[in-house]
């Protein structure tokens, strides 16, 4: 028996569409479905449905032998696991936006406020270009930090950036790209080789040949 948790949120309905392809099928996987538990008996495996910041800590925890998480969780949080695969969907990226006519506003000679859900990122990305930085951390809406005056840059996660588009931003760096990753924990790749080998071919053999999207 192996566990898999999977990312609540836009990533899990193709997260599911690919595991239902690969072989893992289960009364009731659904998104809409409000269950966070289901179990697979032809393939010997259990899915969990978790919030995506999560996913990371149960499989390095082994809570979890495996995970499908965004990549740009796993750096923000760079967690002790085993990454063999590219899922080729969810595509987005982690960018720098500011509001329209603020593009060339850099201060170096004093910080710059930037609102985040990814402070580790943000951090890592603003010291390598010797910009001092002060860090807001927020959970949501973070396009409305700049309006506001609470920030005079973001970091988000960007797909169509239509959201950006509508809140008068403007993405003016990339700083790395995202889709959905498998993850596995070390441990389990050792003691359950043959179910987790066997889940990484089958899910290779269904990804999609693009990558979707997610994010605003």
């Amino acid at each position: 028996m192996i566990t898999v948790a999977l990312s609540k949120g836009k990533l899990l309905a193709p997260t599911l569409e690919l595991f239902k392809q690969a072989g893992y099928a289960s009364d009731g996987l659904s998104a809409e479905s409000r269950r966070l538990v289901f179990k697979c008996p032809d393939s010997d495996t259990t899915l969990l449905i978790v919030r995506p910041s999560d996913v990371p800590t149960y499989v390095e925890y082994g809570a979890a032998d495996a995970g499908v998480v965004g990549k740009d969780m796993l750096l923000e949080q760079d967690r002790d696991v085993y990454e063999p695969l590219d899922l080729k969907f969810g595509a987005c990226r982690i960018a720098v936006a500011v509001l329209r006519g603020q593009e060339l506003r850099d201060r170096l000679s004093s910080k710059i406020r930037v609102a985040t859900k990814y402070p580790n990122i943000t951090e890592r990305y603003f010291n390598q270009k010797g910009i001092p930085v002060e860090i807001i951390k927020l959970y949501g809406s973070i396009e409305l930090a700049p309006i506001v005056g609470l920030a005079e840059r973001i970091v988000d996660l960007v797909s169509s950036g239509r959201t950006l588009k509508a809140h008068h931003l403007v993405e003016v760096e990339v700083i790395a790209q995202s889709t959905a990753r498998l993850i596995v924990n070390r441990a389990s790749l050792k003691l359950k080789h043959g179910s987790i080998t066997d889940l990484i071919a089958r899910l290779q053999g269904s990804r999609p040949r693009n990558g979707g999207r997610k994010g605003g």
